[in-house]
């Protein structure tokens, strides 16, 4: 089967007073319509690849890959108008906060309706029933009201939930999920995942959801890859991330706090056991 998605040699890079400093260094991996896990520490490189491939980095940051190829399309060699049929329409990407996300003058409902007006032409009556449909499958009570409010309107939770609305309106094949709960309250992180699973199995979709949480990926997606310093060092089935072999993953590993915790203190990453700068 032709992956869905295809990445060799994806490098990412931002100049300095010291030079040019390579933030991604190398990266490959293949993506089917499965759901893949990157995970690392703050600073590991994690979003900016999910940003590399929707080409969302701009000078003077530099991206380069051997190859970087969606669903048949090399991706290194669209020009920006190429680029924005893609957008949106087929690979889509969660940020993290919706309050930095969603624009303060519009209301829910016309934010959503633009993600599929930008793309296809609807006429308005059935593309307000489709905005609807959309709030009721993102488990938004009278999303009738809902549509009319404005984002300031709406709790963190609700907002991350137009969200996830509006990336998935378009039925892209692609998602990227960029720590898609990392500003909501716990109460609310587990349904909110549940509901993004739900839709991409449901739409047969690709998921990359990004995230610094191992326990949260190990249970939401079928392979994982742990990013150190812009490169992996570790991929593997999520069933078998408690087998990991890498020094880095086993401390992160260890690193996490449980809650029949009888340890002292957490441990610290001993970075000088793999050579880690």
């Amino acid at each position: 089967m032709t992956p869905l998605l295809e990445i060799e040699d994806l490098r990412v890079s931002f100049p300095t007073s010291a030079g040019r400093v390579e933030v991604v260094k190398g990266l490959n991996f293949t993506l089917g319509r499965e759901r893949l896990g990157i995970v690392g520490e703050s600073g590991s490189g994690k979003s900016m690849t999910g940003r590399a491939i929707l080409r969302l980095i701009q000078p003077p940051g530099q991206v380069s890959a051997t190859r970087m190829v969606f669903d048949g399309i090399d991706l290194t060699s669209q020009n920006e108008r190429g680029l924005r049929r893609l957008r949106g329409a087929r690979m889509s990407m969660i940020m993290q906060d919706p309050k930095f996300s969603l624009n303060p003058v519009m209301t829910v409902g016309a934010q959503i309706a633009e993600a599929v007006w930008a793309h296809e032409k609807v006429p308005r009556r059935a593309l307000k029933a489709r905005v609807r449909e959309m709030l009721d499958a993102v488990r938004i009570n009278d999303p009738d009201r809902v549509a009319g409010m404005y984002p300031h309107e709406v709790s963190g939770g609700m907002g991350q939930r137009v969200m996830i609305a509006m990336m998935l309106i378009p039925q892209p094949d692609l998602l990227i999920a960029d720590e898609p709960t990392s500003a909501l309250d716990v109460s609310v992180q587990a349904q909110v995942l549940d509901l993004i699973d739900e839709l991409i199995a449901a739409n047969s979709m690709g998921l990359i959801l990004i995230s610094h949480d191992l326990n949260l990926v190990a249970r939401y997606c079928d392979r994982i890859l742990v990013m150190n310093a812009g490169e992996v060092v570790e991929s593997c089935a999520a069933a078998d991330l408690h087998k990991a072999s890498h020094p880095y993953t086993r401390g992160l590993l260890a690193a996490i706090p449980r809650i029949n915790e009888t340890r002292p203190e957490l441990p610290v990453l001993d970075r000088s056991t793999w050579g880690a700068t």
